[in-house]
């Protein structure tokens, strides 16, 4: 039985504890995450009695719910102590009947008896740090061998001024309109705040020239941006970064690297070797959303 609940009737207690104990786990489906990036605009599907849960979040436009994953969340969808298809299927029939969707993400470990798109991502998963390294690729071993001159004159320092951190991105951020930058800014700016999100930098003779923003939660890490001041990009300091995020945590925990649509930035990924692990996904065009939105109102009346 699939039960629809709103944010404020939602057992968090059983929530969380489901989350916990899923197969799937993601720290996009935790309350602490889906409250911040959605500013609480999220409800839940239920099969049972929390024996699988669904978070759904939405956007309201033209007074009406829209389903849409939110800025910096990759990966929902439904999340149990065993994966059934046979539930997945029956979660997702109710979602594609009952609400208007604009773009809704599975997680990888979801199954489904009919294809899905997909997109790609890419995850380390715990392992020696010596044994991660050996299989990067040989041109990314290259690009972590610094010349002396780079590492006599160059720090990483993390987690420093919120506001040189700002600035920084509104610089060097590619791909996003102001509007979306300053949405981007707003999100992270919260994580940090919370204690949730880490920048680090690479600063080459003092002056900073790549950042990365590291989502960080007890099991995983989360690549959430990665930024660059073009005319410094040969020194490969982003590489530096990630290899040093990944040498200080990869025995624990697993590293995401968010995947990418854009080819320059999936082959980047690609050079730190982790697995590809794709996930399935509902994306409708605003034209076919419109056409939900009439099918829905024609339906009402």
């Amino acid at each position: 039985m699939i039960k629809r609940l709103k944010y404020q009737d939602i057992d968090f207690d059983k929530y969380n504890r489901c989350i916990e104990n899923s197969v799937q786990k993601k720290f996009y489906a935790e309350r602490f995450f889906l409250d911040i990036s959605t500013d609480k605009n999220w409800e839940l599907l239920i099969y049972n009695d929390y024996e699988a849960v669904m978070p759904v979040p939405f956007v309201k436009k033209m007074g009406m719910k829209i389903v849409h994953n939110p800025k910096l969340c990759q990966q929902l969808g439904v999340f149990s102590e065993t994966d059934l298809r046979d539930v997945n299927d029956k979660l997702h029939d109710y979602l594609t009947k009952n609400y208007v969707i604009r773009y809704y993400t599975y997680n990888d470990a979801n199954s489904f008896s009919k294809p899905l798109k997909r997109r790609n991502n890419f995850l380390i998963f715990p392992d020696k740090y010596e044994t991660v390294r050996q299989k990067y690729s040989p041109k990314r071993k290259r690009k972590l061998r610094l010349d002396q001159e780079v590492l006599d004159n160059s720090e990483i320092v993390k987690n420093f001024d919120l506001q040189s951190i700002k600035e920084f991105i509104r610089s060097t951020g590619l791909g996003a309109d102001t509007k979306d930058m300053e949405q981007f800014i707003n999100l992270f700016s919260k994580f940090y705040l919370n204690d949730k999100l880490d920048f680090y930098g690479f600063f080459y003779h003092q002056k900073l020239i790549n950042m990365i923003a590291v989502y960080r939660e007890k099991y995983s890490l989360a690549l959430l941006g990665t930024y660059n001041e073009r005319e410094y990009v040969k020194l490969s300091g982003s590489s530096y970064l990630i290899d040093k995020v990944i040498s200080e945590n990869i025995e624990t925990k697993i590293f995401d690297f968010e995947g990418s649509e854009i080819p320059a930035v999936e082959e980047f990924f690609r050079g730190f070797r982790p697995e590809l692990r794709p996930y399935p996904c509902i994306q409708n065009s605003k034209k076919e959303v419109l056409k939900q939105i009439i099918k829905k109102i024609l339906f009402l009346n």
